[in-house]
């Protein structure tokens, strides 16, 4: 009867984004890529090498799934990667992605179209990041042999996975079709195990893995070494309106110096920003020779470089905390600084590992930024003593990616 249900919603989902389509952007975007799917697949795919499909929901996801891609192509050449994803935020961004040799949309999760993309993709095996169970596709899967692995996933006692009811033992069969869960963490290994899975292996986040490759890639900055002279600096990324108005007032009433990376550099939100403190300049207006160090507040107004900035921070302050959710906080962890955030961190495990550490600080208003922000950095004994605790966590994190590929490829 769920079965039913489920593949009920899946076709009354399609209809509905195609109606949407006509107003929505998002959703037209989606119903294209759904309607164009097939063509690509049949005219890009030969069957002249075997394939490893990859899917990932949005683009957060493809962030933990792009260590296991880059991986899969330097240690085993002799495969083609096919990366899909359902999201239009995912694949718009990277639709161009050149470590995969197919990219497309998943087709929705009905039978049928399940039938025609297994035919033609026919992959060796498939990886799916974090959380994406398609029932269909899993069972399709398991139907032909094709070994599917769950990466970097992670569990909650409230997951319908668990639930005594009759959704969580339909929900509970399907995890008993999924070859290997690779798990963040040890709650999740024990949850499988208690629903009768013993086949994972506690790897942690793939994303460690990315944050350090990353950070072995950065540029040095001049502007921005220029900029910061001698003073403290707090870098604010990815930040949101609320966010920029925890910060207001202890950047006004102190001599630290701020970079603000924005998460939207239109030029509506860099010129709101102007105002908001004095002795405030765009990154794209300073050039080398200029006296950066003149300014107090630094306007980053282009994408791409936050992750090469953070490398100058004496502080992190990580946005998104006042609003859905808050943005990468390994990103800038990985340079052993404090990272600060605002309220709504409780679901990403490694936010709430990083303050269970004392890594993490977060706030709820402009006057416990203040008092948090101030406090350590006055304190040089403290951010020595956070420095060491996050290289350490960072440095225990590091190698899901390899696990992952000896656990697949080497068994």
């Amino acid at each position: 009867m769920l079965k039913k249900l489920y593949n009920l919603g899946i076709i009354l989902y399609g209809k509905l984004v195609a109606f949407a389509s006509l107003f929505v952007g998002k959703a037209s975007l989606l119903n294209a890529g759904q309607k164009e799917v097939f063509p690509y697949l049949r005219k890009n795919i030969k069957g002249d090498s075997p394939i490893v499909w990859v899917h990932a929901a949005s683009l957060g996801e493809f962030e933990q799934g792009r260590p296991l891609i880059e991986a899969i192509k330097k240690q085993y050449p002799e495969f083609k990667i096919l990366l899909t994803f359902f999201s239009p935020s995912g694949y718009e961004v990277r639709k161009n992605y050149d470590m995969a040799d197919y990219i497309c949309y998943l087709p929705y999760d009905s039978k049928k179209r399940v039938r025609q993309f297994l035919d033609i993709v026919n992959p060796q095996m498939a990886f799916f990041i974090k959380y994406e169970f398609w029932i269909n596709y899993i069972y399709a899967m398991s139907e032909r042999n094709i070994p599917l692995y769950m990466v970097s996933c992670i569990f909650a006692p409230s997951d319908v996975f668990f639930s005594r009811g009759i959704g969580g033992r339909f929900y509970q069969k399907v995890l008993k079709h999924i070859n290997h869960f690779f798990v963040q963490t040890q709650q999740s290994a024990e949850l499988l195990e208690k629903s009768g899975n013993s086949n994972y292996t506690i790897t942690g986040d793939t994303r460690f893995d990315r944050v350090a490759e990353i950070a072995g890639q950065r540029t040095s900055l001049p502007i921005i070494e220029q900029f910061k002279g001698n003073d403290k600096l707090i870098v604010a990324g990815s930040s949101w309106q609320p966010d920029e108005d925890a910060l207001r007032e202890l950047i006004s009433e102190n001599d630290y110096k701020l970079v603000i990376a924005p998460h939207e550099v239109k030029d509506s939100n860099i010129n709101r920003l102007l105002k908001y403190w004095d002795s405030t300049i765009k990154y794209s207006e300073l050039k080398d020779g200029d006296d950066a160090a003149s300014y107090k507040v630094l306007i980053i107004d282009s994408i791409g470089l936050l992750s090469s900035i953070y490398q100058y921070a004496d502080i992190a302050y990580i946005g998104g905390g006042f609003g859905v959710g808050i943005h990468n906080t390994l990103e800038a962890a990985i340079y052993n600084i404090p990272v600060v955030f605002g309220p709504k961190y409780e679901k990403f495990n490694e936010a709430v590992e990083l303050v269970r550490l004392g890594i993490g600080k977060p706030i709820n208003n402009s006057q416990e930024a203040k008092s948090i922000i101030c406090q350590l950095l006055n304190n040089d004994s403290e951010l020595e003593d956070i420095a060491n605790k996050c290289n350490r966590f960072m440095q225990e994190n590091i190698g899901a990616t390899q696990k992952i590929i000896t656990k697949v490829f080497n068994n």
